[in-house]
């Protein structure tokens, strides 16, 4: 996917963003602002946004002399989910379309991203689950699709997230599914560590990709990583980040996100606050149900 206009003042209230969960000084966040509108004129605008905010998150975690400006939010991320596993498996469990709910739960964690803002309404997303309509809904086709699938490679986003995760990972064989995860701190996305607290080792093997991108840039991940996604069957892509740094990749993906912003709005066909489930290969087509 392609960087907005409207995605530069994302980035600079990001960098600041990332300076204050930090708890920098005053004159440290002027230093970030600075040093960030300085490296906005330098990079390529034709990056995709997690390739921009990967040079700008490096930027502030050297700035700041922080490697994880984002890891008490994230904590209690992951906190806040856990407390809500009970309720979540007891909604699976009582649907008449158990898998059906567990992606729709899947797709509301991703609510959890400090990308687009500061703050996010777990409670609405999670009151929407049984009522909301997808506004791409190619769930059908992802379930023929796993039907068919001897390994599946579930691209995770967030920490907090993971937990909605877990469920839906719970209703995969799990001696087909490998959970990856960054290799380095980045935003509020998930690392090895974040995932073995909610419990996903329990459920899938799980790996990182070896880079610190807020998203999948391929060729920044590990020969490990890349080697996996070449001989995946099928790839479940969490998150706008695996979506904008993908939408250009061939490869048998299908997107499980709820939209955050405009620019991704456009990109994939739905407006904010839609939940999507849509495959790589249908990028250009857009259903409401």
């Amino acid at each position: 996917m392609k960087t907005y206009l409207e995605c530069y003042p994302c980035f600079l209230r990001q960098a600041l963003d990332a300076a204050e969960f930090a708890h920098a000084s005053d004159a440290e966040k002027t230093s970030v602002v600075q040093a960030t509108l300085a490296l906005l004129q330098t990079l390529d605008p034709q990056a995709t946004p997690p390739e921009i905010g990967d040079e700008i998150h490096r930027l502030v975690r050297a700035t700041i002399r922080h490697e994880e400006p984002y890891g008490e939010l994230k904590q209690a991320a992951t906190e806040a989910a856990l407390q809500l596993l009970p309720w979540m498996r007891s909604q699976i469990a009582h649907a008449p379309d158990p898998f059906e709910r567990a992606v729709r739960i899947a797709i509301a964690g991703n609510i959890i991203d400090f990308g687009p803002g500061a703050s996010y309404d777990l409670e609405r997303a999670l009151s929407e689950v049984t009522q909301k309509p997808c506004a791409i809904n190619d769930l059908e086709a992802l379930r023929g699709a796993l039907a068919n699938s001897e390994s599946v490679l579930y691209l995770a986003d967030n920490a907090g997230e993971i937990v909605f995760d877990k469920l839906l990972v719970e209703a995969l064989p799990r001696d087909r599914v490998t959970l990856v995860v960054r290799g380095v701190p980045v935003l509020n996305d998930v690392t090895h560590e974040d995932a073995v607290v909610a419990g996903l080792h329990e459920v899938a093997e799980v790996i990182d990709n070896g880079a610190d991108a807020p998203g999948t840039i391929l060729e920044e991940t590990s020969p490990a990583f890349r080697q996996r996604f070449r001989e995946a069957d099928l790839i479940i892509a969490k998150g706008q980040g695996n979506f904008e740094t993908l939408s250009e990749v061939e490869a048998p993906i299908y997107y499980l996100l709820t939209v955050k912003c405009p620019a991704v709005g456009a990109a994939i066909g739905a407006p904010v606050g839609a939940m999507v489930v849509k495959p790589a290969s249908e990028l250009n087509r857009s259903t409401s149900v």
